[in-house]
């Protein structure tokens, strides 16, 4: 009986040791941790969001706008100053190891708002309220469990790092409708007859940013809509909403809340019409996969022209 046993955990452990050799652990995907991001006077959109709401929670004053400019740089070099840091102004790796914070449910303050903000950057579509309730709690555990971060709902510097770090590129895209709203699948379908995107959404559901810009308002077939002349130099155009929720003219950061869907202008039923325009119309499939994903996200000037219609 004994040495059956032992025949049985000998088999067992080879079969495990020849399994880890195909097998990445979370602790191999852990190892492709993204780099924390790099912001500097002129930069815009979710990230610097985030950073501000934590200069707000180490107690500095400040906007919190999304918007990079000489006040917040002043703030940033206060605070490296006061960690012994060189006061560059410019926030790297050094500046957001000192700068965030370790935060989980029950919390309710700036460190949390920057979170929020943070997460909506992957689409979670929640209230920027500073309150990590349920909700927040679910996203936290969601993004966790998609990077291979472990369990839990404890935010430390390793998930601040992925969630500033990664995203595509500087992290500056949102998907448009809150990723518990519609599955993956519904941002790859083909448009009838040009590039765009049509998703299905219910009126009244939740309309955000895609990324930093300025507002301008479109009408006509459009209905209520909202064109972003957007910080990458590309243009973002949501039709047929319902209501819209910031003014022409005005500053948004990725992730904000502009508007709710809708049926107004020439529809057969509610849901949001995109375009994506970069010299010319361009299919957002890819993007909005990518942003769906946490993957890189390719550059408005890199998309297809053709390909995206049926």
């Amino acid at each position: 009986m004994k040495a059956r046993l032992f025949n049985r955990s000998l088999l067992v452990g080879l079969l495990a040791a020849l399994l880890g050799v195909f097998v990445m652990t979370p602790s191999q995907h852990a190892a492709a941790l993204a780099s924390w991001p790099v912001l500097r006077n002129g930069d815009s959109g979710a990230n610097v969001t985030t950073m501000q709401y934590l200069l707000r929670h180490r107690g500095y004053t400040l906007t919190v706008d999304g918007a990079f400019g000489p006040g917040t740089e002043s703030v940033v070099k206060s605070f490296q100053s006061s960690q012994g840091l060189t006061a560059d102004g410019i926030v790297g790796s050094n500046t957001w190891s000192k700068l965030v914070v370790t935060v989980d449910q029950g919390a309710n303050n700036n460190a949390v708002r920057a979170l929020q903000t943070a997460l909506n950057k992957f689409g979670y579509g929640l209230s920027v309220d500073g309150a990590y309730g349920p909700g927040t709690a679910s996203a936290v555990t969601d993004f966790k469990n998609k990077h291979y971060l472990g369990g839990g709902t404890t935010v430390g510097a390793t998930t601040w790092q992925e969630l500033t770090g990664s995203g595509g590129g500087s992290g500056n895209y949102a998907l448009p409708i809150g990723r518990n709203v519609l599955p993956r699948s519904e941002y790859d379908d083909a448009h009838h007859d040009y590039p765009a995107i049509d998703l299905p959404t219910a009126t009244g559901t939740t309309a955000y940013a895609i990324t930093s810009g300025t507002i301008s308002y479109v009408g006509g077939a459009c209905g209520n809509g909202i064109l972003i002349s957007a910080d990458d130099g590309a243009s973002y155009k949501y039709c047929h909403l319902n209501s819209r929720s910031v003014s022409s003219g005005s500053r948004v950061s990725t992730g904000q809340v502009i508007g709710y869907t809708g049926a107004t202008g020439h529809v057969t039923g509610p849901h949001l019409h995109m375009e994506f325009n970069y010299g010319g119309l361009r299919c957002p499939q890819t993007m909005l996969l990518a942003i769906y994903d946490g993957t890189s996200v390719p550059s408005p000037s890199s998309l297809p022209t053709s390909g995206c219609t049926y």
